[in-house]
């Protein structure tokens, strides 16, 4: 199966989210990456629920939202009655991971966890059977427009063996400086769903953008 796209609006036009989630309707984009920010576990504030409520109605692929928040738990269902298809939640803000993915689940949403740059990815190798994606941060949370960090293709390549050979169908994501410099290359690695905001929404043609990125 080919890779996914999944443009980050945390990049879009917030004046405009309408416009823009039609833009990506008519694109080859497979997923609308939402980041939500509390400003406590990243130094960041960005979308809240009633938010992504009104975008929801105005789009017609799956939300992948990216809980970058501590106490996850606390906004399971609210987040599933926003329309949330895929839910991830940040292995460092989560005390009982275990329990956070089966009440994702339970909401009938995909269940994702993501690790920041410094987290290993061998800590996820107990729970790998119960995670529908890891999202691994090839950029420190909290702000779009970083820069790629290089470390993120050897995490790649040792999760993606894990996962091989536990025979699971986790997919991996990676959020953070994706661009059509790395994007052939993360997907040669094992990865299976990019995220791009900046370099899609800040681009002259995004439509052509996300053709680019699908078809790198």
């Amino acid at each position: 199966m080919s890779h996914l796209i999944a443009p980050s609006l945390l990049a879009s036009d917030f004046g405009n989210l309408q416009a823009e989630c039609e833009m990506l309707n008519a694109s080859s984009c497979d997923w609308y990456h939402v980041d939500v920010m509390d400003g406590v576990f990243v130094p960041n504030i960005s979308f809240g629920t009633p938010v992504i409520k009104a975008m929801n109605k105005h789009t017609l692929k799956p939300l992948d939202v990216h809980l970058m928040i501590v106490d996850p738990d606390r906004y399971i269902k609210l987040f599933k009655d926003c329309g949330a298809n895929v839910l991830t939640v940040h292995y460092e803000a989560c005390t009982h991971l275990h329990r956070t993915l089966q009440a994702i689940k339970s909401e009938e949403m995909k269940a994702g966890v993501a690790l920041n740059p410094h987290t290993p990815v061998e800590l996820l190798e107990p729970l790998l059977e119960d995670i529908d994606l890891v999202c691994l941060m090839s950029v420190n949370p909290g702000f779009g427009g970083q820069k790629f960090i290089e470390k993120t293709y050897d995490k790649v390549r040792a999760l993606k063996a894990m996962i091989v050979e536990k025979g699971c169908a986790t997919k991996i994501e990676i959020d953070g400086g994706v661009t059509s410099d790395n994007a052939r290359a993360l997907v040669d690695a094992g990865a299976d769903v990019l995220v791009a905001g900046s370099f899609v929404f800040k681009s002259s043609d995004p439509i052509q953008t996300i053709a680019d990125l699908k078809n790198c």
